[in-house]
């Protein structure tokens, strides 16, 4: 990476800087979707589809069409810990493939254990601190099936002290590896990982503050 090329990283006051902001569904970005912001040059928007194999292809077929400096992915979450507060944002850090692996018995083996590759991916190097000083870190586990029964839960505590759930977010980190991109994950609490309740669910007020800090931020590399 040149010189230039990676103050512009850094420091994202420098508009030279292109980002590719990520999202799984069109709804959980709507309101910057109504702004012009979008529509910048230095902006594009990819909305994947929801689930980890429809982002996985959408940001490979993305990546080899397109370079950028940095990427992000943003949506709403469910809520592992109780220690998060419904409509709270906070920077994934680190994602894990929860049920990349295989089951011997009662036991489940990861995919580490098996010796065929990794689960676990973080956040890339080279984000300005600017993005994500004011929320909270928390490491989060992917799945394709959302956890909604007591006897699934107790299992996920078990296994891991992830505080956050999604349907997405390591293959957004995986894909980024791959092609050695800077990038993050910001995600609103929108629920209690908990048997499942729709009426407890708070999602429009995780995308009204996943958006108010969306808009904010793009704006400042503008």
């Amino acid at each position: 990476m040149s010189k230039n090329k990676q103050k512009s990283v850094y420091c994202l006051s420098i508009n030279m800087a292109k980002c590719l902001l990520v999202a799984a569904t069109a709804n959980e970005i709507a309101p910057f979707l109504q702004t012009a912001l979008h529509q910048q040059k230095n902006v594009d928007v990819l909305v994947t589809g929801v689930g980890m194999v429809a982002t996985a292809f959408a940001l490979g077929k993305q990546f080899a069409l397109n370079t950028y400096d940095f990427a992000i992915n943003v949506g709403i979450a469910g809520a592992v810990s109780r220690e998060l507060v419904l409509g709270e944002l906070v920077f994934v850090e680190r994602d894990a493939l929860y049920e990349l692996g295989a089951e011997e018995g009662t036991q489940f083996l990861s995919i580490e254990d098996l010796g065929f590759g990794k689960s676990v991916f973080s956040a890339g190097p080279g984000m300005a601190k600017e993005w994500y000083h004011a929320l909270k870190k928390v490491t989060g586990i992917t799945v394709n099936t959302v956890h909604g029964n007591d006897r699934s839960i107790q299992i996920l505590h078990k296994r891991t002290s992830a505080e956050t759930e999604s349907m997405e977010g390591a293959a957004f980190y995986y894909a980024c590896e791959q092609f050695g991109l800077s990038c993050m994950q910001v995600r609103s609490i929108s629920n209690y990982v908990e048997k499942r309740d729709r009426e407890k669910w708070e999602i429009g007020l995780a995308i009204e503050k996943l958006n108010d800090w969306l808009i904010a931020k793009v704006s400042e590399i503008l």
